[in-house]
């Protein structure tokens, strides 16, 4: 059973109306308050899974980055059904490019794009930013990289995944990949690798080596193929609760307008893909480790109860400046309410969902992408370290 927290929230008659009330009369209001309990569940800040993928961007690689947006809310998707002892972990991903010309040579044609983060806005809009540009692909010296300049946590709870896609030798450059695999292998960082090309060949250039030699899975796709996916009868529900759960979202801070622009450009990212990536996208935003405290006053007071008791004056949005403390409790409340409201029908339709792309899928040819890639061994790699898997 899931682990939960509940807490009680404050909510004033609906009829409120903040501006036109002032301190005196907001304070009396409050004491008018209805009590609304909320059960939210919330991820483990001592447990996380942690994936970093490594991507190649020399000039053929085009597909794979195509296939990489089309699937990252699915792979986010499908790390949230993972639980440890039915608790629900932090997920964490980072993400690198490398064999780019565009990169220098000093770093062996390598850039982190994005550390190790649960900002998952900010991974979508990195991965839409890659373009691709010739390059030489040392595979063995960005898993080094990686495995060296990321911030993995220690803990046998916590699952450490490197996933490194590509369609050149992986034994090119200077830094032996066995030599970095094994390195990895010290920190209980497990190697998965995704040869983009023939299944022999990827043996032939010892991308199962990597894999065997990382404790992985070693796969391999067509990365010219688009990636097909399953229209359902529950997308255009989920799409309208979609555009309603972004009204609940109050940013704060320097940053935090901009961040709530960036979440409307990466609906927008995820909708020019394909309209189920959108929704995939949607379902995202229903779970507990889509959470944006940083910028979001509703997930910071989710986090710290006290928050509001901290946030200076002009930190505020427009709508909440000059509003009394109780007026902004009270909005900060109703908008939290209505997102436990939403998601929990989001979460609904996406079971639904589920279930009808899963009996379609037994229909057809299951593909080789770089999503079901990740997809399949994240599972199979959790059961090992102890996760189960919760529909």
């Amino acid at each position: 059973m899931n682990t939960k927290i509940i807490y009680i929230s404050t909510l004033l008659a609906s009829t409120l109306t903040f501006g036109s009330c002032n301190n005196s009369k907001a304070e009396t209001l409050a004491n008018r308050e209805v009590t609304v309990e909320k059960t939210i569940e919330k991820p483990l800040s001592d447990n996380k899974i942690q994936v970093a993928i490594l991507l190649d961007t020399s000039n053929s690689m085009d597909g794979l980055i195509e296939q990489a947006k089309s699937r990252l809310w699915n792979i986010v998707n499908t790390l949230t059904t993972l639980k440890y002892e039915g608790k629900t972990p932090e997920i964490e991903i980072g993400l690198y490019e490398y064999g780019n010309d565009g990169l220098s040579s000093a770093s062996n044609y390598i850039r982190q794009v994005a550390p190790l983060t649960s900002d998952l806005d900010l991974i979508s809009e990195k991965l839409f930013a890659l373009r691709t540009n010739g390059g030489e692909e040392y595979c063995g010296a960005v898993i080094q990289d990686a495995v060296k300049q990321l911030t993995w946590k220690d803990g046998n709870k916590n699952m450490k995944l490197v996933y490194i896609a590509g369609n050149e030798p992986f034994n090119q450059g200077s830094v032996n990949y066995k030599e970095a695999v094994k390195n990895a292998l010290k920190q209980d960082i497990y190697i998965n690798t995704i040869f983009c090309g023939d299944h022999e060949e990827g043996i032939r250039t010892f991308w199962q080596d990597g894999a065997i030699t990382g404790n992985g899975k070693y796969f391999n796709i067509d990365s010219n193929e688009r990636v097909r996916y399953i229209n359902t009868p529950y997308d255009d529900e989920i799409t309208v609760y979609n555009q309603k759960i972004n009204e609940t979202y109050v940013s704060y801070g320097r940053k935090g307008a901009e961040k709530k622009m960036n979440q409307v450009a990466q609906d927008a990212n995820a909708e020019s893909v394909s309209k189920a990536n959108y929704v995939e996208r949607s379902v995202s935003k229903s779970k507990a480790v889509y959470k944006n405290e940083s910028w979001d006053l509703v997930d910071k007071v989710s986090e710290d109860e006290k928050a509001l008791d901290q946030i200076k004056a002009e930190e505020l949005p427009t709508e909440l400046k000059g509003k009394s403390k109780a007026e902004i409790k009270t909005y900060v409340a109703q908008k939290s309410a209505e997102r436990e409201k939403i998601q929990k029908e989001i979460s609904t339709l996406a079971k639904k969902r589920q279930e009808y792309i899963d009996i379609e899928m037994k229909k057809e040819k299951k593909q080789d992408d770089l999503g079901n890639a990740i997809a399949t061994s994240i599972i199979e790699l959790g059961k090992k370290k102890g996760y189960h898997v919760e529909k």
